[in-house]
């Protein structure tokens, strides 16, 4: 069949600016015919596929196979594919951090949405930033959403233990920083770690995106946990294009399906796995985005009631694999049903009450989900703190913390930013006991907010056995880590924060159970300081000057200002 130039199909959607809306269409049909596409093709709905396919995120290695099983789904169900790709976020690839470009990518994934021609979008990212780039660049653009992530790797095995990627690689370096491992047997292990494609295999931050993914209903149900190797995760992704194809007439976008509800549903869940200390931050970017009124506050409100129920690494001692045979999000949302929102939306077009109600079985006992009356914890596993430290709050992931360090007041040891703890830690000369605090600043969003903030133990006190020490910063940490670590302390140091103000040897008071972080320091004595203070010089040029120059702080989600 020709094709013919029909204003009526979903291809003209969002025409170049030829200032002849009749060339427009003509010219596009025939650069579509070299793809083989006629007007049957085109007459279909258009249904993009936005993907993070990269050689420099290995954990997407099998996306290429996700993305087909996408396609099949689509014109499985009478739709049109169409695949672009998007920034991928590779975390062990990037300098400084992924973070510098998870806005840039929300920005890309905004403006091809809006840009080219498409009545649905599936979002395929996996890998920590990917998730949350394409959920901040999806509500913002306004097209129906549904996404679908790339599933984590199967666990590896050294002598007899299952280990992964990556709270086994932090204790395995541990070790070696202990002097405890050494040559080949620490590159044995390092083979071990990463065995399959896939994201990190436990709660890390993108195990954590992609279970708060599901529960703010923007993903199938069961989306979350499928091994990426896996035939579920194919299957998954078929269903996932199917879905895309009923959302393109007429489905409500992102922005107009999420709610406060939604959001609530989100951080209970986040606290219930204990997830990753990122999600905070990008959950509040989402929801700016949106236009919701989430806050450190609302955080915490959520926060408040909801134990510690799934048992994965780095707070427990299980992986995805075993999450996802257990039942997974929807196992987990139908024991936690008494405490969420069932009202809120989700992407099939039903409730999460909805979702509850199709979930036959409970949780079995001894696996990687508990029970309400059984919990592995109690709330607080992720707790929001204050105090003057962190006037507009802090962050600690309790559950994953020394229980003998969540209150504690020590003498702090400060370090400039993330260069120059790793120049000194290691130094033996190094004036550090115990007992003091680790403070490192200059590592908000300004300069990037890289993962430095769960800092080695220096090396003179890892060789003597000390395993933990309160570590407080304005920058993030990965969630596959653990530690008696503050993260996020806002105001950051580099726009004149609390945290700019400190010196060796003040005292730095920890009360978790108060949900406080107090710098004891005469109020005169911090005045003099700022007035000694001065503001480093921003980025010279490009993204990096703009991201400085435009960027909130973590306690508002750390996007750009002009973007929620």
């Amino acid at each position: 069949m020709v094709n013919a130039v029909s204003p009526t199909s979903a291809i003209d959607r969002g025409l170049t600016g030829y200032a002849d809306e009749g060339f427009s269409r003509f010219l596009r049909r025939a650069f579509l015919s070299s793809a083989g596409l006629d007007a049957e093709d085109l007459g279909r709905p258009i249904v993009g596929i936005a993907h993070t396919i990269s050689d420099y995120v290995t954990c997407h290695r099998d996306m290429p196979q996700l993305v087909d099983a996408i396609e099949r789904g689509i014109l499985e169900a009478g739709g049109m594919p169409f695949s672009f790709p998007v920034l991928g976020l590779g975390e062990p690839l990037l300098t400084p951090t992924a973070m510098v470009y998870r806005n840039l990518a929300a920005i890309a994934v905004e403006e091809l949405v809006r840009a080219q021609p498409m009545d649905s979008v599936v979002l395929v990212g996996g890998c920590d930033k990917t998730v949350p780039a394409q959920l901040m660049g999806a509500v913002s653009a306004g097209r129906p959403a549904i996404a679908c992530v790339s599933g984590s790797m199967y666990a590896g095995r050294w002598q007899g233990e299952r280990i992964g990627a990556c709270t086994d690689c932090r204790r395995t370096w541990a070790r070696h920083r202990a002097g405890e491992i050494e040559g080949d047997e620490l590159g044995a292990i390092q083979a071990e770690l990463c065995p399959t494609a896939g994201t990190c295999m436990v709660m890390g931050t993108a195990s954590t995106m992609a279970c708060v993914t599901e529960a703010l209903g923007l993903m199938l149900p069961g989306g979350a946990t499928p091994q990426a190797p896996s035939a579920a995760r194919l299957g998954h992704g078929t269903a996932t294009g199917r879905a895309a194809v009923a959302l393109a007439g007429g489905a409500p976008a992102p922005g107009e399906l999420l709610s406060a509800g939604s959001f609530r549903n989100a951080f209970i869940v986040l606290a219930a796995i204990g997830g990753s200390t990122n999600a905070v931050i990008h959950l509040t970017a989402v929801a700016r985005r949106a236009g919701l009124p989430v806050d450190l506050d609302f955080v915490a409100a959520a926060f408040a009631d909801v134990p510690l129920l799934v048992d994965l690494k780095p707070t427990g001692n299980h992986f995805m694999e075993h999450f996802h045979a257990d039942g997974g999000v929807p196992m987990l949302m139908k024991e936690l049903a008494p405490l969420l929102d069932g009202s809120a939306r989700t992407v099939e077009g039903g409730t999460v009450a909805d979702r509850i109600a199709a979930v036959a079985r409970s949780p079995r006992p001894g696996g990687a989900i508990a029970t309400l009356a059984e919990p592995l914890g109690g709330p607080g596993s992720l707790t929001v703190l204050r105090g003057s430290l962190a006037p507009a709050g802090a962050l600690i992931k309790s559950a994953a913390a020394s229980p003998e360090l969540l209150r504690h007041a020590g003498r702090a040891v400060v370090f400039d930013s993330p260069e120059d703890a790793a120049r000194r830690l290691d130094d033996p000369g190094l004036e550090v006991e115990p007992g003091d605090v680790l403070v490192l600043r200059n590592a908000g969003p300004v300069r990037g907010m890289p993962e430095a903030g769960s800092m080695p133990i220096p090396r003179r006190l890892a060789e003597a056995g000390v395993k933990d020490m309160v570590r407080v910063s304005d920058a993030r940490m990965s969630g596959t880590s653990y530690g008696t670590v503050v993260l996020h302390c806002s105001p950051e140091a580099a726009v004149g924060g609390p945290l700019a103000l400190v010196r060796d040897g003040d005292e730095i008071e920890l009360d978790v159970a108060a949900g406080r972080i107090d710098l004891r320091v005469e109020d005169r004595e911090l005045e003099a300081r700022r007035a000694e203070w001065a503001p480093e010089p921003p980025a010279e040029r490009g993204w990096r000057r703009l991201l400085g120059e435009r960027v909130v702080g973590a306690d508002l989600g750390a996007d750009l200002d002009f973007l929620a």
